[in-house]
């Protein structure tokens, strides 16, 4: 199963190939995707992304993580989540969104089991 790439992305807006919901942030891993909401685990711009927000793609056996930081990258990525990753023998890219989405697609094209959280906004 391949990781799907992600069709587009404008401010608050990303697609998803083979899905036809729009998300504002979102999940992606081999075989699917869905929305990325924050409340879930209780994420703000700081301290930023938990490893809770991350269990779900870890799950899905990825090698490599992309966290996309949002288009002014606002969001945070504590080293504590960077550490949970590698912990899991799972790569980490973080990178402004823009750079994350084209990374991650790079990635998925090469046939990595990729996964990534994105942030679409600032």
């Amino acid at each position: 199963m391949s990781s799907p790439e992600i069709a587009s992305l404008s401010w608050g807006q990303m697609k998803v190939k083979g899905c036809s919901t729009t998300y504002k942030d979102c999940k992606v891993w081999p075989g699917g995707s869905r929305t990325w909401d924050w409340r879930e685990t209780g994420t703000n711009h700081s301290p930023g992304v938990q490893p809770a927000d991350l269990e779900e793609v870890v799950k899905k056996g990825v090698k490599t993580v992309v966290i996309g930081r949002g288009m002014s990258e606002a969001l945070q990525v504590p080293a504590s989540t960077v550490d949970y990753l590698k912990k899991n023998g799972i790569e980490v890219l973080v990178l402004q969104t823009e750079k994350a989405v084209a990374e991650y697609n790079a990635l998925a094209a090469q046939g990595v089991r990729v996964g990534g959280v994105f942030h679409s906004t600032c």
